[in-house]
């Protein structure tokens, strides 16, 4: 057979595989994976039995593209209660996860020359999209010294005449730093004075150990809030999440909600219903143990010498280390797995990101692994 060389668009070329994902599968079974961010919970059973309800009615077909109408009134219900943002059930859409909801403001509102802040470090996943929808992604620094928080006189530096965007996300990923209320309103009105969109991305915002999340949504209607159910309920490969945008916003994010997935799953809609009107023990019992793991893991990794800041949200940490690249490998070769902190950014150059979505138990045993290397 004979095989034709066709080149991948130039886009594509920008960006590279998930330096995380590559990290999904461990080399043997004895090895403690601190690379992946998901919870080690089950789904709670009273979400289970209502996806499997779901299915025993044959609710297995198309919904409306927006998603099912309940479901858009309880998280209209749900942001205006716990995050002070008036919206309406129609300005809701259900997303195949957060992931879908990022990728969709990226195509819908960004173009190439364009100029997107976002925070350094941060999620890896930001700079890939922005890079797909062919615009460019500038840094703002956020420190070490200040718990890596982004601060608003750090982004208000880079703001320029090509500034579209800025993304926010707190509690962070990698670092678990969680943004102070000042800085969250200033840097709403750095946008609303220079006609700059925000997109805060807010799906750690349950898993909070010390202070409060703020929405920037509250401040302001030139906000895309996103948030979904994998990391406080569990429920990662069932990729349901969801996005608020006022009217203005959310016509160009449906063409490309409809165009990409056409509407997220009808059991998983099922089962996030649940979630968000069911009892939330559950997550509060997942909260309290993450608490526990970060408690441990921050003094481990002190008393082993690799500086970390006190993580005061999701659930990673984001420790000082002489060399990233050494350091992952040594980890590895002694049975842990942890992510370079130069993926995230070039102020993770001298870090490493571990997640403590992990029993107790193994971050014991990777904390005493480590203090080999």
């Amino acid at each position: 057979m004979v095989k034709i060389m066709i080149n991948p668009a130039r886009r594509v070329n920008r960006i590279e595989l998930s330096q995380i994902r590559k990290m999904f599968v461990a080399p043997n079974p004895d090895t403690v994976n601190l690379g992946i961010g998901e919870p080690d919970f089950d789904v709670p059973e009273n979400i289970k039995l209502a996806m499997q309800e779901a299915i025993n009615e044959n609710d297995t077909h198309y919904t409306p593209n927006k998603g099912y109408e309940e479901l858009q009134e309880v998280i209209a219900n749900k942001l205006d209660k716990d995050n002070n943002i008036k919206t309406e059930a129609d300005n809701v859409i259900i997303t195949a996860g957060a992931s879908e909801a990022l990728y969709a403001c990226s195509q819908a509102f960004f173009d190439k020359g364009d100029e997107i802040i976002l925070p350094n470090p941060s999620f890896l996943g930001y700079s890939a999209w922005i890079k797909l929808s062919d615009a460019t992604p500038v840094f703002a620094d956020c420190y070490f010294e200040n718990e890596f928080k982004l601060k608003a006189e750090d982004v208000e530096k880079k703001i320029t005449d090509k500034t579209k965007a800025i993304i926010l996300n707190s509690p962070s990923n990698p670092t678990g730093s969680v943004m102070d209320k000042e800085d969250v309103k200033a840097i709403v009105d750095l946008a609303t004075d220079n006609d700059i969109l925000i997109i805060s991305d807010e799906i750690y915002e349950k898993i909070i150990y010390k202070g409060k999340h703020y929405s920037s949504g509250a401040y302001s209607d030139n906000v895309i809030t996103i948030n979904g159910f994998s990391k406080t309920y569990a429920m990662t490969g069932l990729r349901v999440g969801y996005l608020n945008a006022n009217e203005q916003f959310n016509e160009e994010l449906l063409k490309i909600h409809q165009y990409c997935v056409a509407c997220t799953s009808s059991i998983s809609q099922r089962g996030a219903l649940e979630a968000l009107t069911g009892p939330q023990d559950s997550v509060k019992k997942m909260v309290k143990e993450f608490k526990r793991r970060r408690d441990l893991i921050v003094t481990s990794l002190n008393d082993l010498g690799y500086p970390t800041c006190n993580a005061r949200g999701a659930f990673y940490v984001f420790p000082q280390v002489d060399d990233s690249n050494t350091f992952v490998r040594k980890a590895l070769d002694n049975g842990v797995v942890t992510v370079g902190g130069s993926a995230f950014g070039s102020n993770g150059k001298n870090h490493v990101r571990m997640s403590y979505a992990n029993s107790y138990e193994n971050i014991e045993l990777a904390m005493e692994r480590l203090s080999k290397i």
